[in-house]
């Protein structure tokens, strides 16, 4: 018997975290939190983050304060809020949602420990020397890899058969697009897939690019990993359904929302692992003797209720695979 986890779509509910500093006494350590996201989407991470810090000794309000900062998806907004962060000298700074925040806070501070969550390679992006010894004041976890898109592209082809054009969404205004696009453009053109890209980097631009794939007469959709994406992960998968169009998430929380399919490393886990990581710094631990963490395993999520909305009949031999099935 194969096993399957299923998942009922439930309501959840925003957690309101705080903007503004927190009262703490003199005794506690200070982490400022920044995120390029807002607090409602990704609460569950936050969590996930409070998690790990607890189970390193922290508890936020006994003995940890935590300073939040959003960019609500406005990456501009990103070095002023580091900066006021590190002008308020905290012991530590979290960072995620993307490479372009970790970027923000190694621009704002040489000195005060940086731990990262994000999607991104970042030995790519300058952020650490190195994975075995990011070296400076800086580490954390990058819970992507650069094989990933080339098994998001298999995964689609075993999904929908007879596929002959693919569409690629990106965000431009992240560091690494350019990259990421190239990670499946190659690969998709080796197998003769004729590739369409569509860029947006907020709500309206994400509609317009939807609206585009019929005139474009594309079989499937490849989401590439973003956190404006996955902040808008409702709004995507609604447009799925109702363009009809399979898409292929690099989130298993636009799953959950939605989404037809989804693979990719366990974020939450990322956040938690990031949590203990914060905790053990807090404790004397330096950044630079702290590798930087990846996923060992990947999973593969299956949306059944979506997949019957816009007609896909997902194989066997897919569902036999996948981790999570959601109907």
């Amino acid at each position: 018997m194969r096993r399957r986890t299923f998942i009922k779509a439930i309501a959840g509910t925003a957690v309101a975290w705080p903007l503004a500093a927190r009262a703490q006494r003199p005794s506690m350590s200070v982490i400022g939190f920044i995120h390029s996201g807002s607090p409602g989407p990704i609460a569950s991470l936050v969590t996930a983050f409070l998690r790990g810090l607890a189970e390193a000794g922290f508890v936020e309000g006994r003995n940890v304060a935590i300073e939040y900062r959003w960019a609500e998806d406005q990456f501009d907004r990103l070095p002023a809020l580091a900066s006021d962060l590190v002008r308020r000298n905290p012991s530590l700074i979290f960072v995620g949602g993307g490479d372009i925040a970790a970027l923000a806070a190694k621009s704002a501070t040489s000195t005060i420990p940086i731990v990262f969550a994000i999607g991104a390679d970042p030995v790519r992006q300058g952020i650490v020397a190195s994975l075995n010894r990011p070296g400076g004041n800086i580490t954390g976890v990058s819970f992507l890899a650069v094989e990933l898109r080339p098994k998001m592209l298999d995964l689609i082809r075993e999904l929908v058969p007879n596929i002959a054009t693919i569409a690629v969404l990106g965000n431009p205004n992240r560091p690494s697009y350019a990259r990421l696009v190239n990670e499946v453009l190659g690969p998709a053109r080796a197998i003769g897939l004729r590739v369409h890209v569509l860029k947006a980097a907020g709500a309206r631009e994400i509609d317009t690019a939807f609206s585009t794939l019929k005139q474009l007469r594309v079989d499937a959709l490849l989401i590439l990993s973003d956190p404006v994406y996955l902040n808008r992960r409702d709004q995507i998968a609604r447009l799925e359904m109702s363009h009809k169009v399979p898409a292929i998430h690099s989130s298993l929380q636009s799953v959950s929302a939605g989404g037809l399919i989804g693979y990719g490393a366990d974020i939450g886990d990322a956040y938690r692992q990031a949590g203990i990581y914060s905790g053990r710094i807090l404790k004397g631990e330096k950044p630079a003797d702290l590798p930087v963490m990846q996923p060992t395993t990947f999973k593969l999520a299956i949306n059944l209720k979506t997949a019957k909305a816009i007609g896909i009949d997902v194989p066997p031999t897919l569902l036999a695979r996948a981790d999570e099935i959601i109907e």
